[in-house]
């Protein structure tokens, strides 16, 4: 499957490049603050059982 983009390539290339980077930060931001809240929890729970 080969699209001709004519023109617009890099326009649309570029723009493909941005979405795909910006969700890639945003899953990464998603998976790095839910193991640092789950060692936080981890964390408190262990000092309300001492």
């Amino acid at each position: 499957m080969n699209v001709d983009l004519g023109k617009y390539a890099s326009d649309v290339l570029a723009a493909y490049g941005v979405g795909i980077a910006v969700l890639t930060v945003m899953v990464l931001a998603y998976v790095f603050r839910h193991r640092r809240m789950s060692r936080n929890l981890l964390d408190q729970e262990s000092k309300s059982n001492d």
